[in-house]
């Protein structure tokens, strides 16, 4: 199983990933993009658009850092744990917490019980948005090949 590690020391703030992230998950980025083609929808990305949304954020620390918070997908789940609906699974295989948006029952169980605060609620506060792990792209995710601090990275576990 791969998981993404997070180095907060490393990070300087730069949301390079939450832009990232954003692209990855827009309309214009092709579902198996390269790197070439992300960068490219960078800056096509509009900000202003209240369905352009980040699966992660960067947080100051209080102290001059910065927080950065991703998914973990956890082991054991307190957001699948609580989704009445069985929209949130942990999937065993490839070890995600994986969400599936038609059986989503819209309650924000997830949302209030995230002990990281990730899942994040849509603008039409239809569904949930959280990490999927850019499964669509070729490459991995998109937050860690954006870090230009090598403060995110996905290992083995």
């Amino acid at each position: 199983m791969k998981r993404i590690f997070i180095d907060p020391a490393k990070c300087d703030g730069c949301k390079n990933c939450t832009i990232a992230c954003m692209a990855s998950h827009s309309d214009m980025t092709p579902r198996r993009g390269s790197l070439d083609e992300l960068r490219q929808s960078v800056y096509a990305l509009d900000l202003t658009d209240p369905e352009t949304q980040s699966r992660n954020r960067i947080m100051s620390d209080g102290a001059g850092g910065y927080l950065p918070l991703f998914c973990r997908h956890c082991d054991i789940p307190d957001c699948a744990a609580t989704c009445m609906s069985g929209a949130l699974e942990k999937n065993m295989e490839n070890g995600l917490v994986e969400y599936n948006a038609d059986k989503c029952a819209a309650c924000y169980m997830c949302v209030m019980n995230c002990r990281y605060g990730i899942p994040a609620i849509t603008p039409d506060r239809k569904r949930i948005i959280k990490c999927d792990f850019c499964q669509h792209l070729e490459e991995g995710p998109a937050c860690v090949r954006a870090c230009p601090k090598k403060a995110i990275e996905v290992r083995e576990v």
